[in-house]
């Protein structure tokens, strides 16, 4: 939210274009909203799942799709929590307390899929057998340990940040965005799928060029990609 808030101030000084609304909601929430007849003019989800929906339910126009970032998954703690080094492993044998977002938020479905592959989440049936990034990390079971589920991502940074867990599941760029909290390990990129914010304009949109063209300019402007990078994200 503050690299794009930041990002449309810049664009606004560059070309006159104004924005006249944005919504920061979790990416299931997103398509629920566009699903109950809400207007937009260009969808940005934290998962391709999330945008494949938004396509195959006709949210968006397929044609203008664009992976726009990619970003990492780290464990966090409240800032000055002394601990470091913390994995996978560690919070599968229930070393500490932790938060991670429910179905509906794509960093707990990242969160599910890490978590399979030490056997601390157990897939539904129709995924039997399989772990990490071949699955959706939705529907399943947390085995051995009883997180506390979050329907936002920012919700699981402040959990950690007030010290109701000792560790939370959550976006690099997070630490950036919400701050209070400390990176105290890196989940390896190989325990689940690549972390990728898809763009695409919106169906209904009566501004699709604009549209269009703002989410060109996010991902090619030099000044652009450097707001990105300072918030915590790479680009795509």
């Amino acid at each position: 939210s503050k690299a794009m808030d930041e990002a449309q101030e810049l664009y606004t000084q560059q070309t006159g274009v104004t924005f006249a609304d944005t919504q920061y909601k979790a990416s299931g929430e997103l398509n629920e909203m566009l699903a109950a007849g809400s207007y937009a003019d260009l969808e940005i989800t934290a998962s391709k799942g999330a945008m494949d929906t938004a396509v195959e339910k006709g949210y968006v126009d397929e044609s203008t799709r664009t992976d726009m970032f990619t970003n990492e998954l780290v464990i966090v703690a409240k800032q000055g929590s002394n601990l470091k080094d913390v994995t996978l492993a560690d919070i599968a044998a229930g070393k500490y307390s932790v938060c991670v977002g429910d179905d509906s938020v794509p960093a707990g479905n990242y969160a599910a899929q890490a978590l399979s592959t030490v056997g601390a989440y157990q897939p539904p049936a129709s995924e039997s057998g399989k772990t990490g990034k071949d699955i959706s990390g939705k529907e399943g079971s947390y085995v051995g340990i009883t997180p506390i589920l979050q329907t936002s991502v920012g919700n699981v940074c402040k959990q950690a940040e007030n010290g109701d867990v000792d560790v939370a599941i959550v976006y690099s760029s997070d630490v950036y965005r919400f701050g209070g909290v400390e990176i105290v390990g890196i989940i390896p990129d190989d325990t689940h799928k690549a972390i990728v914010y898809p763009g695409a304009v919106c169906k209904d949109s009566k501004n699709a060029q604009a549209a269009n063209d703002f989410m060109q300019w996010c991902i090619t402007d030099p000044d652009a990609q450097k707001i990105f990078q300072k918030w915590g994200f790479d680009l795509s």
